[in-house]
């Protein structure tokens, strides 16, 4: 494929975004109020198995790189979006604990809590793209007729 057409990541910046942001609405509920059930479930595996769905579809060069990326993209989001919707997400703010507590000003607690929680939030979608780019690299080989091992 040229780069008009997805680059090296066999899909265009735009369509990885867009991926990406499926998962949105999942943290939306999550932060705002109780989501469980098939809801929840919902919200949690539509998203990556259209990322599957995709990937395999376009038969992109690179799957498991590719899915990585959407999933580092997807934990950039999920970090804003916690962000923004920071100040409703909790009925009181969070607090340090054990012997952290009460050891940093509130302002320098925020930045601590919040940096902690963005961080976790890019972790999550660095393994999310890990472990679905892996799901990616075997349907794709699967589908080529190419053998899993290697």
């Amino acid at each position: 494929m040229g780069d008009g057409e997805g680059g090296r990541f066999g899909l265009s910046p735009a369509v990885m975004v867009g991926l990406a942001a499926l998962g949105v609405p999942r943290v939306v509920a999550h932060d705002l109020g109780p989501v469980g059930g098939v809801t929840n479930a919902l919200l949690v595996f539509v998203p990556i198995a259209v990322w599957l769905v995709v990937v395999v579809w376009r038969g992109v060069p690179q799957p498991f790189t590719t899915l990585v990326v959407v999933g580092l993209i997807y934990g950039v989001l999920v970090g804003v979006t916690h962000q923004l919707l920071w100040p409703w997400a909790f009925d009181s703010p969070p607090r340090l604990g054990g012997t952290l507590a009460g050891a940093l000003s509130p302002t320098a607690e925020a930045i601590v809590l919040r940096a902690f929680a963005f961080g976790s939030s890019l972790l999550t979608g660095l393994v999310v793209g890990i472990v679905t780019g892996a799901v990616g690299w075997v349907l794709l080989r699967i589908r080529r007729g190419q053998r899993v091992t290697r």
